[in-house]
């Protein structure tokens, strides 16, 4: 599938904030953060909009050149989690970053900071990986494999480096798609309250068998 991949900018925030908003409308875990549709459809951009600006700061974004997917991927060390985004210490010298992002989206949403204190609590430490936080396909564009295209570019690297992969997957759906990438689940689901589950998953890197 011949789709053209550039590294999002500064310039390319408004429409990936966008991009994220849409595409994560009628995520089961977006439903859990933000209740209701109308309080999600006013509220649930500022999220994405943190999420954008912590990857353009501390990782890199993926963006086909048409503008219809996007992956968000960060670099974690082997010592621990990397920077102020998700995933980050959230107590380090900067301050307790789940809270400072509640207070910047919704102070009163205590999902917000809830969100990240748990994934934070699952993710694996140890071995320094690529971490997928997020991927998301304009609606009117998903199941053309746009998002499979996307992650397949890092993975290839991931499998030249021998550096493994992780990621939560937020549905069942996503789960299936995941394991078809080489990804396998952690054996520890991420049960949010009165919520969905979401499926912690890593990669081993893979290697090519000759023929």
């Amino acid at each position: 599938m011949g789709v053209d991949i550039r590294t999002a900018g500064q310039g390319d925030r408004e429409s990936v904030v966008r991009l994220l908003d849409e595409a994560f409308q009628d995520d089961p875990v977006s439903g859990w953060v933000f209740p209701g549709e109308e309080y999600r459809r006013r509220t649930h951009h500022r999220l994405m909009a943190a999420f954008t600006d912590a990857v353009l700061a501390d990782g890199r974004i993926d963006l086909t050149e048409d503008g219809a997917a996007c992956a968000l991927w960060l670099s974690v060390p082997a010592d621990g989690h990397t920077g102020d985004g998700p995933g980050g210490d959230p107590c380090d010298a900067a301050g307790d970053v789940p809270v400072q992002v509640r207070e910047a989206v919704d102070p009163g949403n205590e999902r917000i900071e809830l969100i990240a204190r748990l994934t934070d609590g699952i993710h694996p430490s140890g071995r320094a990986h690529a971490y997928l936080w997020m991927i998301g396909v304009a609606p009117e564009r998903q199941g053309e494999g746009l998002g499979t295209v996307l992650i397949e570019s890092v993975l290839d690297r991931c499998d030249r480096e021998g550096l493994p992969a992780y990621l939560e997957a937020s549905s069942a759906r996503s789960r299936v798609l995941y394991e078809r990438l080489g990804f396998e689940f952690t054996g520890r689901a991420l049960d949010l309250p009165d919520g969905p589950r979401m499926w912690p998953m890593w990669r081993e890197p893979q290697t090519a068998v000759a023929v």
